[in-house]
């Protein structure tokens, strides 16, 4: 298959590229390398040493018989540019990263909010567009994430795929109807993903397009089978307060005998998957399409659920870290159940990963490996939801 990948460049999408073009898939990455910019921009830098895209492109089409190719595009600014390409190129299916993916960067300041939105909203839109346009029978995945849901308001019940069936209470009587899960976004950043839901309902109902939703859980690991055939295709690792998601920050807190710092009392749930199990997902996806007319199809992209004071103490038995309790800078619930139903997933083959079968790799492999690489004044949370 012909698939271009939005955002091929960053820690999901470069994997992505790669799993698929081992894989006998022509690629075509589109990137405006903007992540790379953010890390200037904060100061920070990723754990494990990224060269540059053209370096990696490089190095994997003299490995692989099967070559990337990579064309610097801001897909939110520059529609006909897009368009173009598309029309031209006449990919079987886009595979779309490219979004402002930090919560808590979406929440910074008055900058960082407008940004999200303006590239993440125009982004999806300018795509789906450019796809109608097209008049090109392309199957859309996209990454999103199981923020769209809201933490804890389900109850015991498992949050479902995309859609629950609700009954409504109208002047005629009880109307019992499938809806889609209703929105609780706790950030800028979900807020954006819950209008991409949006977006895509109404162009699949008016423009017939073929689109599935990855509602997706916090990626940990690093490498891939892939990213480790030389040491120059190396993945991201974010630690930093902004970008960092909590497993990479205790990890690299454990490695340089900082305490793992716990926002509140850690009994909030948050969903995981492994990185080897994301780009097995997005393969799995690629291959399953709605038909033309369908609904969005939405997979839950989740292996396990965790409490974060669980997790810590997970990373603690391995290395003997200490654990700090920090005033909590989200506006969340303290504590909160989270119970998913990732059934399509597993009925289609995915093997998923556990945290207890593959922490020690990247407590050995990465965090204590590149410990030395860590920017201190990086390590507590910069951005706030309360002013």
């Amino acid at each position: 298959m012909k698939i271009i990948i939005l955002g091929g460049d960053g820690f999901c999408g470069w994997p992505t590229s790669l799993h698929l073009s081992k894989r006998g898939h022509e690629i075509l990455i589109l990137d405006n390398l903007s992540r790379r910019k953010i890390d200037d921009e904060l100061g920070t830098n990723s754990l494990t040493p990224i060269v540059s895209i053209q370096e990696r492109i490089k190095v994997w089409n003299t490995l692989n018989p099967k070559p990337i190719t990579f064309k610097k595009i801001d897909i939110a600014q520059d529609y006909q540019a897009l368009e173009a390409l598309i029309k031209n190129y006449k990919p079987d299916a886009i595979v779309h990263f490219a979004e402002q993916r930090s919560a808590p960067y979406s929440m910074k300041n008055t900058v960082t909010k407008t940004y999200t939105v303006n590239n993440n909203v125009q982004a999806t839109h300018n795509l789906l567009v450019a796809i109608t346009q097209s008049k090109l029978d392309i199957h859309l995945v996209h990454l999103g994430t199981m923020g769209v849901y809201g933490y804890g308001w389900t109850g015991a019940n498992p949050i479902p795929e995309g859609y629950v069936n609700v009954e409504l209470i109208t002047r005629k009587g009880k109307l019992k109807k499938e809806i889609l899960h209703p929105a609780n976004p706790g950030s800028v950043y979900h807020l954006t993903k819950t209008l991409d839901q949006l977006m895509f309902g109404f162009y699949t109902k008016n423009d017939q397009l073929r689109i599935t939703d990855l509602h997706q859980g916090i990626v940990w690991g690093t490498q891939t089978k892939e990213t480790k055939l030389d040491k120059r295709l190396i993945n991201r690792f974010d630690y930093d307060g902004d970008y960092g998601t909590v497993l990479n920050r205790f990890l690299m807190q454990a490695a340089i005998k900082h305490p793992l710092t716990i926002y509140g009392k850690g009994l909030q749930t948050r969903a995981f998957i492994h990185i080897n199990n994301t780009v097995k997902c997005i393969e799995i996806a690629i291959q399953n399409p709605p038909k033309r007319g369908e609904r969005t199809s939405i997979f839950n992209q989740v292996t396990e659920t965790q409490r974060l004071i669980d997790l810590a103490k997970m990373i603690q038995k391995r290395t003997n870290a200490k654990i700090q309790y920090l005033e909590n800078p989200r506006r969340e619930d303290a504590q909160n159940d989270l119970v998913v139903d990732n059934t399509r997933f597993l009925e289609l083959g995915l093997n998923p990963t556990t945290l207890n079968e593959g922490l020690m790799e990247e407590v050995s492999e990465i965090a204590f490996k590149y410990a030395d690489r860590v920017q201190l004044d990086t390590i507590y949370p910069s951005s706030k939801w309360n002013n």
